[in-house]
């Protein structure tokens, strides 16, 4: 057939435009033929090597699923992954794509746990990871500057939990630590004493963690006010029951 003669030769001229066009108009005719495979993968190559990463991940994961004795499906497979990870945003955009790119290498390791490419997507992974654990110290951190307190604390103690190798675990803490200490300092005085006295056991695990913290001075100047502060509220809370 003349048409795939054509969207051959313009697939290797690197012309993926007029090749796509051509591939598009024949490939239902070749359904279920012998000739479908290789068609499909200039096809999902020819999409690749455009840059439409987007239609490229949705028919590399198709071919392996239309494909799966196919000398490509596994190539295929982390190409898939690949694609989901040059869409990957910078840290300061929705990571849903990243989550996408990291579920999929996931997904290729469990099922070719020996290929050759295993180290590569290995090595994506972490560098995926890596980004989201930045997003999320970054959004932590925003809650911080913005005085939502306790959203930080929420969200610093989760990229603790999400990322226990992370990077910013003390940094995290020491923040941990400071939101106690500025949220108990700005309540009404009926809640200062308990909140002070978080603000004291985020001290106390923080150093606990880090006994050499970079953060020490800060942390301790920290714990000497929460603790005079729980001394004077506790001594104005027996006075009071006295009275």
């Amino acid at each position: 057939m003349l048409k795939k003669e054509k969207a051959i030769e313009y697939y290797y001229n690197e012309d993926y435009n007029r090749a796509l066009g051509l591939l598009t108009d024949i490939i239902p005719s070749f359904r279920g033929t012998a000739q479908a495979e290789q068609l499909n993968y200039y096809y999902a190559m020819a999409l690749y090597n455009q840059g439409d990463y987007i239609l490229a991940a949705h028919y590399f994961k198709t071919f392996t699923q239309g494909f799966p004795r196919s000398e490509h499906a596994e190539e295929f497979l982390f190409m898939s992954a690949y694609c989901k990870y040059l869409l990957s945003p910078r840290a300061s955009l929705d990571q849903t794509p990243t989550r996408e790119a990291i579920r999929e290498f996931q997904g290729f390791a469990n099922r070719y746990p020996n290929s050759q490419r295993l180290e590569q997507a290995n090595q994506l992974i972490d560098e995926l990871r890596e980004k989201l654990e930045d997003k999320a110290f970054k959004s932590a951190m925003l809650y911080f500057n913005i005085r939502d307190y306790m959203a930080a604390v929420r969200s610093f103690q989760n990229v603790i939990r999400d990322f226990p190798d992370t990077q910013f675990r003390e940094e995290a803490m020491f923040y941990i630590l400071r939101s106690h200490f500025l949220f108990a300092e700005n309540s009404i005085q009926a809640r200062q004493l308990e909140r002070f006295q978080d603000a004291v056991d985020a001290h106390r695990r923080l150093v606990n963690r880090y006994p050499e913290t970079e953060f020490l001075l800060q942390a301790d100047r920290m714990l000497r006010t929460a603790t005079e502060q729980i001394n004077i509220l506790e001594e104005i809370a027996a006075a009071q029951a006295n009275s």
